[in-house]
């Protein structure tokens, strides 16, 4: 049976991927995904595509990655022993300019993220499997202490309320989400939604 090969990956340093990240998310803002080309990139960046492409095979992989990069963190090693203080820590982990900063990627990914697959089963394998996995283990560790019930129904679109909040704002109220509105919205739906402690 025949090995296939798998392409070699150079090395480039930490810095020098942040760099190129950095440069990928301003292509995503002031073009958008469809338009976004790996020429661009390697225009913008002073990279060989050949470079980029060893390095992560094409373009959705890339935006998903410099996506990633620029999370400012995930649930992992947020553990405050309560429900409530674990969502507010991880509302404390971006400041209000990254999450507009954010809200404006996702809006101009959403189309691309449904009209294009790779980029679709990038987002998921990278971004939103591990966030749920993490997001998971907050909400067990809350039935584990007794704040929630594991057959609330609502355990199972807290994610989606969450989502829902963050991308709606500014639809409705012409508004970025920051983190007071997320923060309130915690308290005064989310909890309350999983009859959880909301002091």
């Amino acid at each position: 049976m025949a090995e296939v090969a798998t392409p070699r990956r150079s090395r480039i340093t930490p810095e020098r991927a942040a760099e190129l990240y950095e440069a990928v998310l301003d292509l995503l803002r002031e073009v958008g995904y469809d338009a976004l080309t790996m020429d661009a990139v390697a225009a913008r960046t002073r990279s060989s595509k050949a470079t980029l492409y060893r390095q992560w095979g094409g373009k959705a992989e890339l935006v998903v990655k410099a996506i990633q990069h620029n999370k400012p963190g995930s649930f992992a090693g947020v553990d405050t022993g309560t429900l409530r203080g674990d969502l507010h820590a991880h509302m404390e982990l971006a400041d209000d300019c990254q999450m507009e900063q954010n809200a404006a990627l996702m809006r101009g990914l959403a189309m691309a993220v449904h009209n294009n697959p790779d980029l679709l089963r990038e987002f998921r394998e990278q971004l939103i499997e591990p966030e749920m996995t993490e997001f998971r283990r907050v909400l067990q560790r809350a039935i584990d202490r007794g704040e929630i019930r594991a057959d609330n129904p609502a355990l199972d679109f807290v994610v989606h309320m969450m989502i829902g909040a963050f991308v709606t704002r500014g639809l409705i109220e012409d508004q970025p989400p920051n983190r007071a509105f997320l923060i309130s919205y915690i308290d005064a739906v989310v909890l309350p939604a999983l009859g959880a402690p909301t002091t």
